[in-house]
């Protein structure tokens, strides 16, 4: 697995083990963590290696199944190297790709509901091409990815590779980086370290947020199918920016200022999943509501943060 060491990808190395699979990690640890894949380094099906999946390499012994999680997922990470993460989602697909081929592995991309850009559309099915700024400070990651996703397309329709695209919509729960620079990490950090929520634009804008028990099984149903064209993997409900801000103050049971600041370049106003597909292709569908998954998040960042939530304050349920 390519980024198994991040948030996402350790979550779902640790299912993987747990389903009796042999799981060969692969990170650069550029934003990734070793804390996140501890635990499983003490096991013995179980293998750690570091390495930047930019750069060709090989891995001996049989190989059935390669995730693709191999690039940063938020705007402040993304951004901070553009070059780089482009090269992640050209130069690392083709790399997978080209181990796939050699151990004749089945191989998923975890592309991005970023390839939608900022859609005109509410409700964004795998039909829609999407609206996206091919030179703005996005780019580096949406147009990667959908680079990404046509390299995954063409091995499978003209080399006849076992590929699978799944389009993962913002996905949060434990594990996640409180650095990482997403909504649903920056409100509960902030919130939790008495500090006013940062909102940008009006807070109008919306999201829709997939909790990561959930967006795995998805991933595991999909590499399991047959389905080679790209499948929608997200939670459909949708949220302002200003009913997370109240729901993230209600579940700690304080009120925080808010304070607004100017929306970034590009940053979609819109963000809704349509996963009719995945629901008739691979019977998934989200089962962890947003109050459920907050409930469950909120512990991780609070002992990360040293935060006494027994004393400081009470999870709301």
């Amino acid at each position: 697995m390519a980024g198994g060491a991040g948030f996402l990808g350790s979550a779902l190395c640790a299912r993987l083990i747990a389903s009796g699979q042999t799981v060969i990690c692969i990170d650069n640890l550029l934003t990734g963590s070793a804390d996140n894949i501890a635990t499983l380094l003490r096991h013995p099906r179980f293998r750690f290696i570091q390495h930047d999946i930019i750069t060709p390499f090989t891995i001996p012994g049989r190989v059935d199944e390669i995730y693709n999680l191999a690039c940063p997922a938020s705007p402040p990470r993304y951004q901070a190297d553009p070059i780089h993460t482009f090269r992640t989602s050209i130069d690392g697909s083709l790399n997978l790709l080209a181990l796939a081929e050699r151990k004749e592995a089945r191989v998923l991309l975890t592309s991005t509901s970023e390839v939608y850009g900022d859609p005109e559309i509410p409700l964004q099915s795998e039909s829609y091409r999407g609206c996206v700024n091919t030179v703005g400070p996005r780019a580096c990651y949406d147009e990667g990815k959908r680079a990404a996703e046509t390299l995954f397309w063409e091995y499978g329709a003209h080399r006849g590779l076992e590929t699978r695209i799944a389009r993962i919509f913002n996905t949060y729960g434990p594990q996640m980086d409180p650095a990482d620079g997403r909504v649903v990490s920056n409100f509960i950090v902030q919130a939790l370290s008495g500090k006013a929520l940062t909102i940008y634009g009006d807070g109008s804008q919306t999201r829709s947020f997939c909790y990561v028990s959930d967006l795995v099984d998805g991933l595991i149903r999909l590499m399991a199918s047959d389905e080679k064209m790209p499948v929608n993997l997200g939670n459909p409900g949708e949220f302002t920016m200003l009913e997370l801000a109240e729901k993230v103050q209600a579940k700690l049971g304080r009120r925080s200022a808010i304070v607004f600041r100017p929306l970034p370049q590009d940053d979609p106003r819109q963000r809704r999943p349509d996963i009719t597909r995945a629901r008739l292709l691979l019977g998934w569908a989200p089962t962890v509501p947003l109050d459920r998954g907050l409930e469950l998040t909120i512990p991780w960042f609070a002992q990360r943060l040293g935060v006494d939530l027994q004393h400081e304050t009470a999870l709301v349920s």
